[in-house]
């Protein structure tokens, strides 16, 4: 009997929303206004079912930090905490402008989530598992993927090994209604990265149809993805109230304005670092300048002067060799041999001290 063999995923290249194409709001201010309605529910479970591979029925979405009215991530961050029906709590956080420091953010989210959802003297039994859930819009660290995960896994560092439960701490998690805990790492917070800016718009599976609705702000009819059948039919910006328009308009307005005044501020932070850096840089061309002058002279100087040391004391020892030859009664002819001057130089010398 042969063997089926599984056929690759065809994958759908879409090309990003035309100007024919009806306008959905963005999924970032669908959470702030929309998605925290229960009767919304079904596109967020419909989104993280898709990407934690289960059924996830939402309990509850609860307040953040990121649903406060900050001037500074009114328009660059949202973040909503959802609780499932296993008491899971998921972070959902949306950054739109980008931020060095932003992995340790998700750290502190997570730590923070978990410390504000238990009570002092509550057994450790109680610590809930938290996602944190990241869709960016830039460039976040190095790498190619568009979908990271992270878990957190304890390996041998002899063996190579993986940590893993027993049967006892098993059936502990079990008898605590924890029955989806399974491995370790189930009990550790779970971080998701959606790096929105790498995705090719190439759909190969239902995440990926989302992923494309992050970035494009469109859902092609081919897609069938749980949960963008309710987003397409209830994050249409024609669906939306008249205040509801205003209120995303400006959100738009607002955000465009943000961006420029950031592009704005690198802009001339580039401009003055060039302007900057001419100057200091011919001022340090300058000093290297003046300082390689002052060393060239010096080695000009030291060499002319060993020149001149060194022709002086030529000429002294000529100047002995004139006066002994002499002295022996040596024609001029053979002490010019010897000294290499010629006779009038011999005789100048003579002439000096006295001897002709």
């Amino acid at each position: 009997m042969k063997s089926k063999v599984k056929s690759k995923p065809k994958s759908k290249y879409v090309k990003p929303r035309s100007q024919g194409d009806p306008v959905m709001i963005r999924f970032d201010w669908a959470i702030k206004r929309l998605l925290r309605q229960k009767a919304n529910y079904t596109v967020l479970e419909g989104f993280l079912s898709v990407l934690l591979e289960e059924d996830i029925k939402i309990v509850s979405i609860k307040e953040s930090e990121g649903n406060q009215e900050h001037p500074i991530d009114k328009f660059n961050r949202v973040d909503i905490i959802v609780e499932n029906s296993h008491g899971e709590l998921l972070i959902i956080e949306i950054q739109n402008s980008e931020q060095v420091d932003y992995f340790l953010r998700m750290v502190y989210g997570t730590s923070k989530a978990i410390t504000e959802h238990i009570f002092r003297g509550d057994p450790y039994s109680r610590v809930r598992k938290v996602y944190h859930i990241n869709i960016v819009y830039f460039k976040l660290g190095e790498g190619e993927d568009y979908v990271y995960r992270g878990i957190t896994e304890f390996r041998g560092i002899h063996k190579n090994d993986v940590l893993h439960l027993t049967q006892e701490q098993k059936d502990f998690f079990a008898s605590t209604n924890r029955n989806n805990v399974h491995e370790v790492k189930d009990l550790f917070p779970e971080y998701f990265l959606l790096c929105v800016e790498n995705f090719s718009n190439v759909a190969l599976n239902s995440l990926d149809e989302w992923i494309y609705y992050f970035k494009n702000s469109t859902i092609p009819d081919s897609f069938t993805a749980r949960g963008l059948k309710e987003a397409k039919e209830r994050l249409l910006y024609d669906a939306l109230t008249e205040e509801e328009k205003q209120a995303y308009d400006h959100h738009l307005s607002q955000r465009v304005f943000e961006q420029s005044s950031i592009d704005t501020a690198i802009f001339k932070g580039k401009r003055m670092g060039i302007t900057e850096g001419l100057a200091k840089g011919r001022a340090e061309g300058r000093a290297e300048g003046r300082a390689e002058g002052h060393a060239k002279g010096l080695a000009e100087g030291r060499s002319e002067g060993e020149a001149i040391g060194r022709a002086a004391e030529r000429a002294e020892m000529q100047e002995n060799v004139v006066l002994k030859g002499h002295h022996n009664s040596m024609s001029i002819e053979t002490i010019s041999t010897i000294t290499g001057l010629i006779p009038e130089q011999i005789n100048k010398i003579l002439k000096r001290h006295g001897l002709i």
